[in-house]
């Protein structure tokens, strides 16, 4: 019997998936749970990959137009309950503020006092306090469009939780914007959806499906809502980013008007989108392997690490201090729209436990470099889209005039292998009997990664979406843009339908 491969995490991710997603972040050292329940704590090098997420985006958001604001994290509760559909769908969800301050008991316990004449509501989404503001800030066809986007947590109560996936409480951004026609406003929806999907690809690395929501996923209020979905690597779908056309209602339920050029009173048309920290999961989760996080240079926050190799003291400031010069030029060196970013690790520890340390933590590229190495003025060179022993040594010169484009073919490597595995696990279906074997994990491997994406027609009845649900624990994650204009019959009933996605997700 052969000897089982030694691998950096455990489980792999054959093994124990989810076990193993748990053990990249804890190796990675990204975050954490919290002391409070259900919430997380982000440390530096997983804060590091949301800010370049948030840069990046921040920028994109800015060159379309848009400002960012900041609105209050409190929502007076009256003003969910302006919307119907909106209070239904977030009701089980808020978390609420009942008390305005704390006073001790007799036995010195602290207790809620100062009952609020009305509760107040912890930020799940901003809709309904952004349009009571908005209703103010727009008067006339000359405030339109207005483009706001804003930075901030939001909570969600949920108590089966996932770091980054799922916590309840979370960073995102959201989008809200103002329009005086129907028609600006889904382009806006549209444009916005398209802004994720070139960003998920471009800088994740994370190729993704765009397309509309069934009424069953709708978000709650939405006239429309359109999302980016991404395979991950146990063959589920993540649902990575939302665009939402919420028509007229939200204007209805808070009064937003204005006055059109022809002197008439017209209800304004209004959209909100955002991305969450669940894209850190996502990318864990699109590319890491066996061996920890793999991270794609656009998004790491060091592309670089040096790690000198000192085995003797007569040698040591040597290795140092070429080290030194070499994190200097690699520098001086243009990535993108900025330097190549570069760790130097001259810690006191084994140069091994180094060196897996910044494999698990998914930096791109690992220099070594030992007295032989300075000798030969040549650098140890590992990728970390490549196995772990799958290094070279290359000429110090020729290696940082060379570092950008060293970079850029792991970003295109990794991209490529993601859109590969999608490839590989999408199938176009026919039968509810081909869906359920799809969908259904080999008798004796339960555990095993099954299924991936089906495309099928369905006729987009909402009980019969739920029902499929409950019995096979599969949903629709869109129809397709590239099949939306599709009429086809529907696997289930028979019936005309869309051509839609099915998936496992999260």
């Amino acid at each position: 019997m052969s000897k089982k491969a030694q691998t950096a995490i455990s489980p792999t991710r054959a093994e124990d998936y989810p076990e193993w997603y748990q053990q990249v972040i804890k190796a990675a050292d990204l975050a954490e749970t919290s002391p409070v329940r259900g919430c997380m704590v982000i440390k530096p090098w997983g804060y590091a990959i949301w800010e370049n997420i948030q840069r990046e985006l921040d920028a994109r958001f800015k060159a379309t137009g848009h400002k960012n604001a900041y609105f209050p994290l409190f929502i007076p509760m009256s003003f969910l309950q302006k919307e119907a559909d909106h209070v239904e769908g977030f009701a089980k969800e808020c978390a609420v503020v009942t008390h305005s301050r704390l006073e001790a008991d007799a036995d010195g316990k602290l207790q809620p006092a100062g009952p609020l004449e009305e509760p107040l509501i912890v930020r799940p989404t901003s809709e309904t306090i952004i349009g009571e503001l908005f209703a103010k800030w727009v008067q006339s066809y000359r405030d339109l469009p207005l483009l706001i986007n804003q930075w901030a947590n939001v909570v969600r109560w949920e108590m089966r939780t996932r770091l980054f996936l799922r916590t309840a409480e979370f960073l995102w951004q959201e989008g809200h914007t103002v329009h005086a026609s129907s028609e600006e406003a889904m382009e806006e929806t549209r444009q916005m959806l398209e802004v994720y999907a070139d960003f998920a690809e471009s800088h994740l690395a994370m190729p993704v499906m765009t397309g509309e929501k069934t009424e069953a996923e709708r978000f709650p209020g939405a006239e429309a809502t359109f999302a980016i979905e991404a395979m991950m690597q146990d063959r589920k779908a993540l649902q990575a980013g939302t665009s939402h056309f919420l028509g007229q209602n939200f204007a209805r339920s808070s009064e937003i008007k204005y006055l059109s050029a022809e002197g008439k009173e017209e209800y304004a048309w209004t959209t909100s989108w955002g991305v969450s920290t669940r894209l850190v999961g996502g990318l864990i989760m699109s590319h890491s392997d066996d061996d920890g996080l793999v991270l794609p240079p656009r998004i790491a926050p060091a592309h670089v690490v040096v790690i000198p190799v000192t085995p003797k003291e007569s040698t040591r400031a040597a290795v140092l201090e070429y080290c030194q010069e070499l994190k200097r030029e690699l520098e001086a060196q243009v990535f993108l729209d900025g330097r190549v970013k570069v760790e130097f690790d001259d810690r006191d520890m084994r140069g091994g436990e180094k060196t897996w340390g910044w494999i698990k933590k998914g930096v791109p590229v690992r220099v070594e470099v030992g007295p032989r190495d300075m000798e030969a003025d040549s650098v140890f060179v590992g990728r970390r889209d490549r196995a772990p022993k799958d290094k070279e040594s290359m000429d110090r010169s020729a290696f940082i005039s060379g570092i950008s484009g060293l970079l850029d073919s792991i970003q295109d490597n990794l991209l490529a292998k993601a859109k590969a595995f999608r490839k590989a696990h999408t199938r176009e279906i026919a039968s509810e009997a081909e869906f359920v074997e799809f969908f259904t994990p080999e008798a004796g491997n339960p555990g095993e990664a099954h299924g991936g994406f089906a495309l099928m027609g369905f006729c987009c009845d909402p009980e019969l979406e739920d029902s499929i649900a409950k019995k096979y624990k599969v949903t629709v994650r869109c129809i397709p843009d590239s099949t939306a204009s599709e009429t086809v019959p529907c696997a289930f009933t028979g019936k005309p339908g869309k051509r839609v996605l099915f998936a496992k997700s999260y």
